[in-house]
């Protein structure tokens, strides 16, 4: 019976939003970046960071402090030397450029673009006359320490397309951003490259590490050649055929397949296991291939995996990946809090996909999900200054886990790198007659209701208050529905539309509409109430049994030795009689929100999870003991 549901549903929602007609196929249309202009404390903040800390510091790693940039110059006959790093370094360089792209976006800098013009001028030296680009392979005497270098397209496990997507990523993020097409002639030529090498009849190939999908698609709404739709599909189906070949699947060919989603036709899927980030790049490239090519077949099998992962295998901050072996999914209910991998790249994935899911359903259970990881999970992934990272991300520590400028394994922080800046366009969604606000922050955005130009204008202090006001100015009076996110922490709320109360109004799939004719300045008040929250664990997973997490808003809390010194954090604990108090942080938190309760004769500062360990190095906890 199911399956008739879910293609009545596919059937009538083609009939509703013709897929081929949103930007990038999907029912909802994402903002354009371009549009988007950040006001508010918290997300300029954050941005200001990311310009004056990440980017820097990104440079430095793949420029100075690293080998990457020197080996496409010498690929590209510029210098001398042989190959020095991993064999997935060149991806670390495209997701840089990708987030100084994002970056010019928002902003033009003529010093960055100059620098990109350069690297994109030796990586086109660098590309082979077939289109080929990758500079351990071309570098024939490459070694990156984990076997002898083959030569391309011989090693399934060697990340050549996972580079590929990658370098396809920056180089309509660029385009977009200059109108400037020098990157992306080079990423179409290697991508035409992967089409005259692969295929049907062609050779067969199982990329390790899922990515090159989702890119192909991206390719496919900027050029209109299907081709590349259609090859992201092939590629997906080859995954469970048994066709895993090469040195890196010799030993342990059965965990790897678990590891690499590869042990069943994806369409059979229905939990998630293995590597989370490549699980959620895979996921993803599901969604896209479905919309792209108004083809039903995975959205059974992405649908039952985000029922799998999100109640059993999620933790409270919106993480994913419990087990450091294999930086993979545990079993249901596995969440070890000190021992969690909770790595920055698959919270960052779990954005990208929640987002997906919400263009094509309209839940706002997507969207609040994207929220919880995006506050918590993604923004702990880096300090404060920008300038240091977490590559993993526990949810206790004692003590000595610590971010680091930069890694060996450097895909974090360049993720960090390329996602910072483009959080804009996940704040509102579109379709043919709604405008959905999906997040709230302060920013004056263009975007469209219907075919009517509008600016819509957000002022507030989130996550830190509830309190948004919403200016719409059409360019002229429009008729259509705008439709307003219900937290699923907001347990009371008013909403008041020119300053007059709407009547009670249940929440409709978490939105509620307001269906209307629009007119310059008119003005949507929200009050969500923001309590704190002490959160129950699912009696499920044992190492939270006895156990509280502290929220407020959309923020997770934790205790940091920093804020208690002499007291033993692992023997705190909370009762129902706790209340709590909002305090100002001083010094490098100054700006950001506290919570202080009273145990006994111990005041408690309770710090946003996101901004732990940016200071002295201390004990660490979000699961706090609790008696009735």
């Amino acid at each position: 019976m199911k399956k008739y549901r879910t293609i009545f549903f596919l059937i009538s929602f083609s009939i509703i939003h013709p897929l081929c007609s949103a930007q990038e196929g999907y029912p909802y249309q994402q903002v354009d970046l371009r549009n988007v202009k950040i006001t508010d404390a918290f997300w300029s903040a954050r941005q200001r960071a990311h310009t004056e800390g990440t980017i820097p510091s990104a440079i430095v790693q793949v420029r100075d402090s690293t080998s990457r940039i020197n080996n496409f110059e010498i690929a590209a006959g510029i210098k001398k030397g042989k190959y020095q790093g991993l064999v997935w370094d060149d991806s670390d360089v495209y997701k840089v450029m990708e987030g100084i792209a994002y970056s010019l976006q928002t902003k033009r800098n003529a010093e960055l673009e100059q620098l990109m013009d350069y690297w994109i001028d030796v990586m086109g030296k660098a590309q082979l006359a077939d289109g080929y680009l990758n500079t351990f392979f071309i570098l024939e005497k490459g070694d990156d320490g984990l076997g002898k270098n083959l030569g391309r397209w011989r090693d399934m496990g060697r990340h050549e397309m996972y580079c590929a997507g990658h370098l396809i990523e920056a180089a309509l993020a660029y385009e977009k951003a200059t109108g400037k097409n020098n990157f992306l002639r080079v990423a179409r030529k290697f991508a035409d490259h992967l089409l005259d090498t692969f295929g049907p009849g062609k050779k067969p190939w199982v990329p390790l590490h899922q990515q090159i999908e989702l890119a192909l698609v991206k390719l496919y709404y900027a050029t209109g050649e299907k081709k590349y739709a259609e090859f992201a599909r092939w590629l997906l189906d080859q995954r469970g055929l048994g066709l895993e070949a090469g040195p890196m699947w010799d030993n342990g060919p059965e965990s790897k397949k678990l590891d690499c989603q590869t042990d069943m036709p994806i369409k059979d899927m229905r939990e998630a296991w293995g590597h989370a980030v490549r699980a959620m790049y895979m996921y993803c490239g599901m969604m896209d291939v479905s919309v792209a090519l108004k083809d039903s077949t995975y959205l059974p099998a992405v649908t039952s995996i985000w029922n799998d992962a999100v109640p059993a295998k999620t933790y409270v901050t919106g993480g994913i990946g419990a087990r450091r072996n294999g930086e993979a999914f545990g079993a249901k209910f596995e969440l070890p809090n000190k021992e969690a991998y909770c790595e920055t790249c698959s919270s960052i994935g779990m954005v990208f996909w929640n987002n997906r899911m919400n263009l094509f359903y309209g839940h706002a259970r997507y969207a609040n999900l994207l929220e919880r990881t995006l506050y918590n999970a993604v923004l702990a992934g880096v300090s404060l200054s920008g300038e240091k990272f977490f590559y993993t991300n526990p949810l206790e520590s004692d003590g000595k886990h610590h971010r680091g400028s930069q890694y060996g394994i450097a895909c974090c922080p360049s993720n960090m790198a390329r996602f910072i800046p483009s959080v804009g366009q996940y704040f509102y969604m579109t379709s043919k007659d709604e405008l959905v606000i999906n997040l709230f922050a302060g920013n004056e955005t263009k975007l469209k209701l219907g075919t009517t130009p509008l600016l819509i204008s957000q002022k507030t202090t989130y996550p830190y208050d509830g309190n948004i006001s919403i200016k719409i100015d059409p360019e002229q009076e429009v008729e259509g529905k705008i439709s307003l996110r219900i937290p699923d922490w907001c347990k009371a709320y008013i909403v008041t539309l020119n300053n007059k109360t709407i009547s009670a109004q249940k929440a409709v799939r978490g939105y509620l509409s307001l269906n209307r004719k629009w007119n310059k300045g008119d003005l949507i008040s929200i009050q969500l109430k923001m309590s704190v929250q002490m959160i129950a664990p699912d009696a499920r997973i044992k190492e939270n049994a006895g156990r509280r997490a502290v929220q407020r808003g959309p923020l997770v809390y934790c205790v940091e030795q920093a804020d208690n010194p002499g007291v033993d954090l692992e023997k705190l604990i909370l009762s129902p009689k706790n209340k709590f108090t909002v305090v100002e942080g001083e010094g490098i938190l100054e700006g950001i929100k506290k919570l202080q309760t009273i145990v006994g004769k111990n005041k408690i500062i309770f710090v946003p999870y996101y901004a732990w360990e940016n200071r002295e190095a201390g004990k660490m906890l979000v699961w706090v003991k609790y008696s009735d």
